[in-house]
């Protein structure tokens, strides 16, 4: 798979097949266009294009609030090397490009630039400046200059419409599981390990204590979740605990993975949590012992919901 990260680097061989957006989390609904988007491009004997955006829209752009995204720049361009994308073209996004009309977007850009012979859509993208292009403008345009325009409609899974903001709200609510149904795969963080207060240690379960590496990331629901933890080239088993620690009366969010069977010195290393289930929120105890036995029962629940992994 090709990057380019500038408009004037792009080079192509034909007249490609192009789809443009964020694809914030590269889920299920961005695979069925990536599908479509493949097949296309071998009819044609041609290259796929994907065409997204760095920083995300919604970082640069006044107004919005606070931003939690489901990906790095570097996840998400590994989800499209999966899928099979031939090539990505990484836009630099600011106050200044925000500014790109409709029509200029497609005459200068997939037109003059990137040179479409097709491209495909979502059912609900809007883009350039206000997000006043849609499906109608592209069709038209098409017209004008020569490249056909594809509309793929809604993706539905598990009777729930599949989009990013569906899948950041899944995550919110602690449901991890119904997230990686619609993403197609489980959700990931990846961190720096750093030092805790040790309590955990104290009690027969230590903890590495995660420190992500990207701000914007979205961190799943305060709650104990059975996760997998990737070290280097090795992955562990692992329960994990997102909150504030209520029985110690924490005063800031904290990420612990308790990794089962584990002993090494890890930190300042940077690991990846993988979330597979949930198994409870978190709750107050009368004393460290009933938290000790808490994770006893834990540590059950999950090595039950992790063995066929």
């Amino acid at each position: 798979m090709r990057i380019y990260r500038q408009i004037s680097e792009f080079k192509s061989r034909c007249n490609p097949v192009a789809t443009v957006g964020v694809f914030d989390g590269v889920h299920r609904g961005h695979l069925e266009i990536i599908t479509r988007l493949s097949a296309i491009a071998r009819q044609k004997n041609c290259e796929s294009v994907i065409i997204t955006f760095d920083p995300h829209p919604k970082l640069v752009l006044p107004h919005n609030a606070e931003v939690r995204l489901l990906q790095t720049l570097d996840e998400k361009l590994k989800r499209f090397e999966i899928a099979g994308v031939d090539v990505v073209l990484v836009i630099p996004f600011d106050l200044e490009f925000s500014k790109i009309t409709p029509h200029d977007f497609i005459k200068n850009i997939l037109v003059d630039q990137i040179k479409v012979s097709h491209v495909i859509t979502g059912y609900d993208h809007f883009f350039g400046q206000n997000r006043q292009g849609d499906f109608d403008m592209l069709s038209k345009m098409g017209m004008e200059f020569g490249f056909t325009v594809d509309e793929l409609p809604m993706v539905l899974v598990a009777e729930h419409t599949v989009s990013s903001s569906i899948v950041r709200r899944a995550l919110l609510d602690g449901d991890v599981k119904l997230a990686a149904t619609m993403l197609g795969y489980a959700y990931e963080m990846t961190g720096v390990v750093v030092a805790g207060n040790k309590i955990g240690r104290n009690i027969g379960y230590p903890t590495a204590n995660l420190k992500l590496t990207y701000k914007h990331k979205l961190v799943p629901g305060q709650g104990v979740y059975a996760t997998l933890v990737k070290i280097n080239d090795s992955v562990f088993k692992a329960m994990t605990n997102i909150g504030y620690r209520p029985t110690i009366d924490a005063d800031r969010l904290t990420i612990e993975a308790n990794i089962f069977d584990f002993n090494q010195d890890i930190y300042d290393k940077e690991i990846t949590l993988t979330f597979i289930e949930r198994i409870r929120n978190e709750k107050r105890f009368g004393s460290l012992g009933d938290l000790q036995l808490q994770l006893a029962d834990d540590k059950i629940v999950a090595a039950k919901m992790l063995e066929s992994l």
